[in-house]
């Protein structure tokens, strides 16, 4: 009987031996754990606001693309903190980032085409090919950028229609910005009847684009013959203006042009075709 309760007590002993080492063991562990979390979800969050400062001092920055890469270095400091958490616990990491890699992978095939637009727009909003409210051609489409995204381009066109393309269709070709210079030129075409005088009507075109104040004096317009056409001798014209005034003198030059042509008494030919009728004893 006196055995039995002593082997009983060395057991009872030996078990509690083992569950205080055990508390002291993994609690010491459990307690770096706490710690490795608290410290690195305070380190992330000052990565994700040193790398956002960072680029907001950039001119060049934009705020979109700030808060993207300061959420990736959140993300990638969360993932690297429960990765070392886990090391706490002897849990064998490599296989699990392994596998986080192989998730991974899977992932960015199956968001390839997504990814692609995300990257595009993460290019897009660093080297600024163009900039909201500038007029552009891109994707196949004209009008004027209300926004950028990581994934799209917003356009207005001409008749206030809406278009989103993705940056992916930008990117990965050409694209005009017409907004990005201050001055552009404008290039008319007009035509003159053969009989009328080239000099005179070089001078009239001259004497409009020197009566519209928006077009600029130096350099000054250029005008010159430029073909001979099947019914008008044509004159090409060159004048420099702002951007921003392109339209309104091309549509004001070309009928300030006309009406001063007609009273200068020179004829604006159009395509005329002369049917000679052939009789049968002819």
């Amino acid at each position: 009987m006196e055995e039995s309760i002593t082997e009983y007590s060395d057991k009872t002993q030996e078990m509690i031996d083992m569950a205080i080492e055990m508390v002291t063991i993994y609690g010491l562990k459990v307690i770096g754990a706490i710690v490795i979390l608290i410290l690195g979800f305070w380190i992330s969050k000052k990565l994700r606001g040193g790398v956002v400062k960072t680029l907001e001092r950039s001119k060049k920055s934009d705020p979109t693309l700030n808060q993207f890469l300061g959420s990736l270095v959140y993300y990638a400091a969360i993932m690297l903190t429960l990765i070392t958490v886990m090391g706490q616990f002897g849990i064998e990491t490599t296989s699990f980032v392994a596998i986080l890699g192989a998730m991974g992978l899977a992932l960015g095939l199956a968001l390839q085409g997504t990814l692609g637009h995300v990257a595009s727009g993460v290019m897009l909003l660093i080297f600024r090919p163009f900039k909201i409210g500038q007029f552009i051609e891109a994707g196949g489409f004209t009008g004027t950028v209300k926004s950028i995204t990581l994934f799209t381009t917003e356009m207005d066109t001409g008749d206030n229609k809406r278009i989103i393309i993705p940056n992916g269709a930008i990117w990965g070709n050409a694209l005009i910005n017409y907004s990005h210079n201050d001055k552009r030129r404008v290039d008319f075409t007009f035509g003159i009847g053969y009989g009328d005088s080239i000099d005179t009507a070089i001078e009239v075109i001259k004497a409009c684009a020197a009566a519209d104040a928006r077009i600029h004096k130096d350099p000054a317009i250029f005008v010159a013959v430029s073909g001979l056409g099947d019914s008008s001798v044509d004159l090409v014209a060159k004048a420099w203006c702002d951007s921003g005034d392109y339209w309104g003198i091309y549509h004001d030059m070309t009928k300030a042009v006309k009406e001063a042509m007609d009273a200068a008494g020179i004829d604006l030919p159009y395509p005329q075709r002369a049917v000679h009728m052939v009789g049968k004893g002819e």
